[in-house]
């Protein structure tokens, strides 16, 4: 059967799907008409988060069977339209935790040790020692917004850190076992009690706006709040109002409501550090994401054919 493949994927994932004698066709930049276009005649569209599938995409299409997501969330899918025209999706939440999480403490690092803004001073040969007072994680309380499998790797790594971690996550009818050491609390509490928020939630109607204005009132002014999950999930003037007032000390975001941002007000505040949305920019993670949407797809498709 033949497979698009948009957003680019590691060659290892094309030669897997080639090898169960797939046709991989490599297209980039397509949205809209121009996708349509594209997936005529095919069965499989594997995508990461740049491509758009929308239901007037998936209403187009003749022979699409099954769709996957390189990556974590599925906002950019319209699974209600997918449903409709019996489209199998798919993602791979697993393969990026790890390299998710580790951005989330180099994001905090970096925050909390003016590390960009010391590095740019001493490349102009200002040596600012003094300017940069930082503090350290360890002692700390980490909250955690969703406590799936990226929730879960920041946990373990806090715990290296000497933080104390809390966690808030409804959508689970069942802690994890192993993880007695996270208490969970209620979302008012967690926003009360954490020093450094991090967010791990999808981008849903549920979710989206869910940290506002009331929200940030809750947390406090020498808190820091880290997002490498979805921009949508913050209200970003709101946002921007808490740090810009002081009642809030800092941000680190790697993620947006409209990505690329723009000229977003909050990247000129000097308590922001912003990153294009890296989370899951590692070698070792499009790899694995690319083999297992690979894998997915290529039972999706066998399913189909039987």
């Amino acid at each position: 059967m033949r497979v698009l493949v948009t957003d680019g994927l590691d060659p290892a994932a094309l030669e897997r799907l080639r090898a169960a004698g797939h046709e991989a066709v490599e297209r980039s930049g397509l949205q809209g008409d121009a996708l349509v276009q594209a997936l005529a005649g095919c069965e499989g569209l594997i995508v990461r988060g740049a491509t758009k599938v929308t239901g007037e995409v998936l209403r187009a299409t003749t022979t699409l069977r099954a769709v996957v997501r390189a990556g974590t969330g599925l906002d950019n899918v319209d699974l209600a339209a997918a449903k409709e025209r019996g489209v199998a999706v798919s993602n791979t939440p697993a393969a990026n935790a790890i390299s998710v999480a580790e951005l989330v403490f180099g994001l905090a690092l970096a925050l909390e040790r003016h590390l960009v803004p010391a590095a740019s001073d001493l490349r102009r040969g200002h040596w600012e020692k003094s300017k940069y007072p930082g503090r350290e994680l360890c002692g700390r309380t980490l909250g955690l917004l969703g406590f799936g499998r990226i929730g879960r790797e920041v946990a373990l790594r806090a715990r290296a850190f000497g933080m104390d971690v809390i966690a808030c996550d409804p959508v689970l009818s069942r802690w994890p076992a192993g993880y007695e050491w996270v208490p969970p609390v209620t979302l008012d509490e967690l926003l009360a009690q954490a020093d450094l928020l991090s967010l791990h939630v999808p981008l849903t109607p549920e979710t989206k706006g869910a940290i506002g204005a009331r929200e940030l009132a809750l947390m406090r002014n020498d808190a820091i709040l880290v997002n490498c999950a979805r921009g949508g999930v913050v209200d970003e003037a709101a946002l921007h109002t808490a740090l810009a007032s002081g009642a809030l000390r800092g941000a680190a975001l790697d993620v947006f409501e409209k990505e690329p941002p723009g000229g977003l007000p909050l990247l000129a505040l000097a308590n922001v550090i912003a990153t294009p949305h890296l989370g899951a920019s590692t070698s070792e993670a499009q790899r694995r994401a690319g083999l297992e949407a690979a894998e997915i797809m290529i039972e999706a498709l066998a399913s189909a054919r039987a």
